[in-house]
């Protein structure tokens, strides 16, 4: 529906696009002005039509110019053709902003009986859709020149000082970014949704989501904002939802888990049986994703890594592996967490539970400089993974010296991941086989794969490993827990400072659900982001 009114009197010069002529006083075809660009991202044209070939006179020519800036978007030129220029470009700025267009052109007719000359306004809007309407420019003499008298009428006949024009879309037509089970995640994982047209889900599916809106043009109140009249309406398309994996109750528990902490935190769990992700919840919740894009030292957790290629190499969860207080490699001296060592006779399931640096990096020979960039490969790691948004999946460079090898087997050095790979290592200890995680699959076609299956026994052997984790080390935060979970915990160091900052890692499995915390800065994985696994854990009880 268009807001207009009829023309009177012989057609006068009209707006579009082309180009200019002149010549001898005679019947001239019609003439044009060049294409421009207005305010707001959109086009205008325009074009004069003369009878003959003189040129209009001074009163046609105030409108001709008003018009003209006016459909170039030059607010301020525009406001120059008036007797008011302040209060014209103010109000024609704000029209552009307000009522954003793809193009705009004019038609304009011959003056009126009381000298205001009329013209035809079209502005071709974003969604599609076309408004026309007319409305009349009456003139002025000022200062000795001919101008537009300004009112609001000039721009709409129905405006007034108190009134003005605005787009109105429908936004009740977007689609919505909804749980595995269909409800709308409105409120949940707001760093992973974003916002329309800036960010996350919201940015990344915008078309889908979007549809073609409905819109319309409205005259409504100046301080009020409030409808006063609807001038033009368009139907649109309503936009297709996209459906997540995320589980609405395991979400939940992530957010609840890191609810109150002080630190920048996150929370993944994966589903091993299917690498469905099931929750990505951030800390604070409306700031940064790193749950699924932070890229981050993965510390100890990434023994669980290096464990697999030791076991490949034939060392086994009752191989004796000293754990001393110290290691020493070409000088530099490795350490454990608050300088504890372990007695004599210990094995590598006694280090790998209490999270033994020097255990491991002493078994540094049995590894080449590419063994644990092979290891990682048989966790997904160094492919491109497709989950159906964007996320960090992890980097393992081959090693160039027995010091860089020693710092990456304990997950320091080159070393890093997000917290949604360190979920799918726990996933693919658990399930036995890395499922490349995914959050959106209609948009996944083809997963990435593992460079090589991991061999069942070794597979087996970490399940035991992280189980011992719980049971007999660092992962105490579990004990007590149902369904036999096993973990993994994580100090990484970060930083200049001495001592080191370290954030703390904290990566599992329960059922059919493996999980990993993060918290920036957070102290040990053990005695900091145990207990905010558990939390997870008793939240998400039943659910995964």
């Amino acid at each position: 529906m268009s807001d207009t009114f009829e023309h009177h009197g012989r057609p006068g010069p009209r707006y579009s696009s082309g180009t200019t002529s002149s010549g001898p006083r005679r019947r001239l075809l019609p003439v044009a002005l060049a294409l421009v660009v207005l305010a707001g991202g959109g086009t205008a044209a325009w074009s004069l039509l003369g009878e003959d070939g003189t040129p209009p006179d001074e009163r046609t020519a105030a409108v001709d110019g008003f018009l003209d800036a006016w459909a170039s978007g030059d607010a301020g030129r525009a406001g120059r053709h008036t007797d008011e220029p302040a209060a014209a470009t103010a109000r024609l700025t704000k029209l552009a902003k307000d009522l954003p267009a793809r193009q705009v052109s004019f038609d304009r007719g011959e003056a009126t009986d009381q000298g205001a000359h009329r013209f035809r306004a079209t502005f071709r809007l974003h969604g599609g859709s076309t408004w026309a309407y007319d409305s009349a420019a009456p003139v002025v003499r000022e200062d000795g020149r001919w101008v537009v008298r300004w009112s609001p009428a000039v721009l709409h006949p129905r405006l007034t000082e108190g009134s003005e024009l605005a787009l109105r879309p429908d936004t009740d037509g977007r689609g919505k970014v909804e749980a595995a089970d269909g409800t709308p995640l409105a409120g949940l994982a707001p760093a992973l949704v974003g916002s329309p047209g800036r960010s996350g889900l919201q940015y990344r599916y915008d078309k889908q989501l979007a549809g073609k809106p409905a819109e319309s043009v409205a005259i409504v109140g100046t301080s009020s904002g409030r409808t006063l009249a609807t001038l033009h309406t368009a139907d649109g398309t309503r936009g297709k939802p996209v459906r997540t994996t995320l589980e609405p109750a395991v979400q939940r528990a992530a957010e609840a888990a890191l609810r109150g902490l002080a630190k920048n935190a996150a929370i993944v769990a994966v589903r091993p049986s299917t690498g469905e992700v099931l929750a990505a919840a951030d800390n604070p919740p409306t700031g940064a994703n790193r749950s699924l894009r932070g890229r981050y030292a993965a510390g100890s957790d990434f023994k669980v890594i290096t464990a697999a290629a030791l076991i490949e190499k034939g060392i086994r969860g009752n191989t004796p592996v000293p754990c001393p207080r110290y290691e020493d490699v070409n000088g530099q001296r490795f350490e454990n967490q608050d300088l504890f060592s372990l007695p004599a006779g210990a094995t590598f399931r006694d280090g790998f539970a209490r999270s033994c640096n020097t255990g491991i990096i002493g078994l540094r020979d049995k590894l080449d400089d590419d063994s644990l960039t092979e290891a990682a490969g048989w966790f997904g790691i160094g492919q491109e993974w497709r989950t159906g948004t964007t996320t960090y999946d992890g980097s393992v460079p081959p090693t160039t010296s027995a010091n860089d090898k020693a710092a990456a087997m304990i997950g320091q050095g080159r070393v890093e991941a997000s917290p949604l790979v360190m979920a799918s290592v726990a996933a693919t200890v658990k399930d036995g086989t890395f499922r490349q995680p995914v959050l959106v699959p209609d948009a996944v076609k083809n997963r990435a794969k593992a460079t090589a299956p991991l061999a069942p026994d070794t597979a087996a052997e970490l399940r035991s490993l992280m189980r011992a984790v719980v049971t007999e080390g660092s992962g105490k935060a579990l004990r007590g827990l149902s369904g036999e979970p096993g973990a993994k915990t994580g100090t990484a160091e970060y930083g200049t400072d001495s001592p080191p900052r370290t954030h703390a890692w904290f990566i599992g499995f329960r059922g059919d659900l493996a999980f990993s915390v993060l918290i920036e800065d957070g102290g040990s994985g053990g005695a900091d982001a145990g207990p905010v696994a558990a939390s997870f854990l008793e939240g998400a009880a039943g659910h995964g």
